[in-house]
């Protein structure tokens, strides 16, 4: 009943929020998330697909989005006031972590801050929600990469992949069931990088 009554005030207005993290020298050094409040989200970044390579990469992924996620998210933007006021802490003793933008379009209403540290609870929370989902697409996209065209390196992606979920830190795995199915499903990668695409989807991916 309350995650019907989220997703239910959610959808109030079609709406999208969107969050964009620039931090030059990073990996990636810019990524945007885009959640709309029904159909398919949308990511891009760029950045180096590797730290020993200078050649840019662009990744751009339509992707679906569970209900839960979507639902916390807007109820998220509401409780910070659709991001109409000023979001950052202002402190000088913090170090830069990227800029970080949140935004809410809407047919009722908008918003659009820019900050590096919050502490807004419900800021916070977003924070993490997407940079986590941010986390698990990159993963998805390496392992993609890897998978046309180093299949070698599979093994050491997953495995830190797997870790990462291990301790909280990746949102929404499913939205890369595709790539770890193809990973599965390929007698020409090695069986232990397959085991460990499949307990990902086990534990993970939708039925």
């Amino acid at each position: 009943m309350v995650l019907a009554a989220q997703i239910s005030a959610a959808n109030r207005e079609r709406a999208e929020v969107t969050f964009i993290l620039d931090f030059p020298g990073s990996q990636p050094e810019h990524y945007l998330i885009r959640i709309p409040s029904e159909g398919a989200a949308h990511y891009e970044s760029n950045g180096r697909l590797s730290s020993d390579s200078d050649v840019t990469d662009n990744f751009a992924y339509d992707f679906s989005i569970s209900n839960e996620s979507r639902a916390k998210i807007f109820a998220l933007a509401e409780k910070t006031g659709y991001f109409q006021k000023d979001l950052d802490s202002h402190s000088k003793k913090l170090a830069f972590t990227g800029k970080k933008t949140l935004r809410y379009a809407g047919t009722a209403n908008s918003g659009e801050e820019t900050y590096n540290y919050s502490a807004i609870p419900a800021v916070q929370e977003l924070t993490a929600l997407f940079q986590n989902l941010s986390m698990t697409l990159e993963f998805g996209h390496h392992l993609d990469y890897d998978h046309r065209y180093q299949k070698l390196a599979l093994d050491d992606e997953l495995k830190r992949m797997q870790e990462m979920a291990d301790s909280n830190l990746l949102a929404e795995v499913k939205a890369v069931q595709p790539v770890l199915e193809q990973i599965v499903a390929d007698p020409s990668v090695i069986n232990v990088a397959r085991a460990r695409a499949e307990r990902l989807l086990a534990m993970h991916a939708s039925p």
